[in-house]
């Protein structure tokens, strides 16, 4: 089964080989038919700490590392 592959923002590079990422969705209201912008915050393993906040990266479904950390910083993606 292929991994899944998330973009989104760096929010948080304060721990040690981690970042926070934050991935926005749109998704469309059932009754009022506007679009809406959804966000989820995901730890991610960042190796080299290469990543600082604001930076645009891609995360790839890992296997689990920590509690709450299942996810890897795959590429840094030009803006």
């Amino acid at each position: 089964m292929p991994r899944r592959v998330l973009q989104g923002v760096v929010v948080s590079d304060k721990m040690d080989k981690t970042v926070v990422v934050r991935v926005d969705r749109r998704v469309m209201h059932p009754i009022y038919k506007k679009y809406l912008t959804r966000s989820k915050k995901y730890a991610a393993h960042d190796e080299q700490n290469a990543c600082k906040a604001g930076d645009l990266v891609s995360i790839r479904e890992c296997r689990p590392i920590s509690k709450r950390k299942c996810w890897e910083v795959v590429a840094e993606t030009a803006e």
